[in-house]
């Protein structure tokens, strides 16, 4: 297990990626955090900051636990600011947040309001994923991602369908109609906005009723909720957005449907997000060469040419749940409109 401790390469790592996002002296800057947060990302975020003569406060919140839920991981949705007025007053009045929450504000209820600013400025918020400092630095946002993930957007937001399949047996159609696509590259400039790091995905939030097919999650594709590798295949039946069968034998079967169920609601059987990614400096192997203390699973996300199928929450089409799923896949094939944007895992140029 690597140590975390405050070094020098990662104070490096975590100036570019502040640079990046633009930060200027004299700038505010919050550090969020919550007590489950690891101590070392808040100290490498103020230090950055201090570095580029910024003016940082951090702030720490008490994480939230649940003894009415099934155990959640990978929510994207952490509950610490517990729609605080004060937090997020602070919040919105800085010009960046760094946020080291454990899960992150992507999907938390309260970001729409911070990134509203306080009438006078926006804040742009970078999400620094929970993982050991050590993977943070060898996957910095860089030029070349930033430019293919934007021109991928737009190949995105231009199309009408995307559909999706593999030699395991995958056959996913999925309506983009009224999705809500974006995507990131791990840094951002433009207030009112929400990053990352690390980068290097697309993703669209498809409109209700958008998605139909069989999802066939082959051996060493990715449960990431679970941080686990695949070792039987598992297919996922789904009809209008919904699993409506999970068939397969093995642990890895049995421990998916288990936690479907336990949630007991519809909503977590639906899809959340697809997308795939785009970070050539991202790696499928590296779980493998972590502790699960040590990693959160976004360079798995990201890496090129996976096709990312994520149950759970979906704004877009009204629906709303803790439960989540990520799974990155490998060897597929993703068309946009029936041209080829993904060949069986590889990026098409």
């Amino acid at each position: 297990m690597l140590q975390e401790r405050t070094e020098p390469a990662w104070i490096d790592a975590f100036e570019t990626m502040l640079r990046r996002c633009a930060l200027q002296p004299g700038d505010t800057v919050a550090i969020l955090g919550e007590t489950q947060s690891r101590p070392v990302l808040l100290e490498l975020a103020r230090l950055a900051a201090a570095r580029l003569g910024a003016r940082s406060f951090t702030l720490t919140l008490p994480s939230v636990f649940s003894a009415s839920e099934p155990v959640s991981r990978s929510t994207g949705a952490s509950p610490a600011i517990q729609q605080l007025a004060p937090v997020i007053a602070a919040l919105a009045g800085c010009v960046l947040v760094v946020d080291c929450t454990v899960e992150g504000l992507m999907h938390a209820p309260e970001l729409p309001s911070i990134l509203q600013g306080n009438g006078t400025s926006q804040p742009r918020i970078v999400y620094v994923s929970n993982e050991h400092p050590e993977a943070l630095a060898r996957l910095l946002p860089d030029d070349a991602t930033e430019a293919r993930v934007k021109d991928h957007i737009k190949r995105v937001r231009g199309a009408q369908s995307m559909r999706v399949t593999s030699a395991a047996g995958t056959d996913l159609s999925i309506s983009l109609q009224d999705a809500v696509v974006g995507g990131n590259w791990g840094s951002t400039i433009r207030p009112g906005t929400l990053t990352h790091w690390p980068g290097g995905l697309v993703l669209a939030f498809p409109a209700a009723g958008s998605v139909n097919g069989t999802l066939v999650l082959a051996e060493g594709d990715v449960n990431l909720t679970f941080k686990r590798y695949i070792e039987r295949a598992i297919t996922l039946t789904i009809a209008d957005d919904h699993v409506t069968r999970i068939d397969g034998r093995g642990v890895d079967a049995e421990l998916l449907r288990s936690h479907f169920a336990a949630w007991n609601e519809k909503e977590a059987y639906a899809v959340s997000h697809v997308g795939y990614g785009l970070n050539d400096a991202a790696r499928w192997d590296s779980m493998a060469l972590y502790d699960k203390r040590d990693f959160n699973g976004t360079e798995l996300r990201a890496f090129a040419g996976n096709f990312l199928y994520s149950t759970g929450a979906n704004e877009v089409a009204g629906r709303h749940t803790r439960g989540h799923f990520d799974f990155p896949l490998r060897h597929c094939t993703v068309t946009l409109d029936g041209r080829t944007v993904i060949d069986a895992g590889q990026v098409v140029p």
